[in-house]
């Protein structure tokens, strides 16, 4: 076993809570196409389709009101690039990861697409080496704070979308969006848009570099007031 295998069986122990059986299978899932020898390219691929699978279990089940898209919206929060890299940086993977001599220089070793890809590898060696139960309850102790700090799921929708819904549930008429003015020139122009709910009597106003984003914004104006009349009607 060379220096590099020890440290990353040690680190396989230390942080992954895991006894490999096939050190091989975990040397390649920590080493970068960029280095020579077997790399961790195809192990990513299997990776990415265990880590997905496990979590769309934990929120199935953690999530049992939570409808297809907002399951697919928590979903992204934990397994797209940025958090999966930032759990990779946590459990120190970057100081096990075997890189060619420019991404070493280079500082691959912090870069988030490489640490992400390098976690999503290791996943594969995991439910390879020890099936996927083993693998499940490696993912499920390392994303169980990130879970449970998970917002509710309705949260997780735009304003425009939430708007919507919520005058449906109460047989309100539904917004209206109007263009009052552009701003600026073309390259920099600024969208003023108003939003009108007539069966509430509430109009307010929105911008944003697109209209898109104004309308957003109008949205969330809207969502502001009559979050704070409902707060309103409620009291004593």
């Amino acid at each position: 076993m060379t220096a590099a295998d020890g440290e990353q069986d040690r680190w396989l122990r230390e942080a992954l809570g895991y006894r490999p059986r096939d050190a091989a299978l975990f040397a390649a899932a920590l080493t970068h196409r960029s280095a020579p020898g077997p790399n961790n390219e195809r192990l990513e691929f299997l990776g990415d389709a265990v880590l997905n699978l496990v979590v769309a279990d934990l929120l199935y089940g953690g999530f049992p009101h939570a409808a297809e898209g907002d399951l697919s919206r928590l979903r992204a929060r934990l397994v797209s690039r940025e958090p999966l890299a930032e759990v990779a940086a946590e459990l120190r993977l970057g100081e096990v990861l075997q890189l060619g001599s420019g991404e070493l220089k280079s500082g691959g070793f912090r870069r988030q697409s490489i640490l992400a890809d390098a976690l999503e590898a290791v996943c594969g060696a995991l439910f390879l080496d020890g099936g996927l139960q083993a693998a499940a309850a490696v993912i499920t102790r390392l994303l169980a704070p990130r879970i449970a700090a998970l917002p509710d799921p309705a949260t997780l929708k735009d304003a425009k979308t939430r708007l919507q819904e919520y005058l449906q549930a109460r047989s309100l008429t539904l917004p209206r969006y109007e263009v009052e003015r552009i701003e600026g020139e073309a390259h920099s122009q600024t969208f003023r848009v108003s939003c009108e709910v007539a069966s509430l009597g509430r109009r307010v106003h929105g911008g944003g570099s697109s209209r898109r984003r104004a309308e957003q914004e109008a949205a969330a104006r809207m969502l502001h007031e009559i979050g704070a009349d409902a707060a309103a009607d409620r009291r004593p």
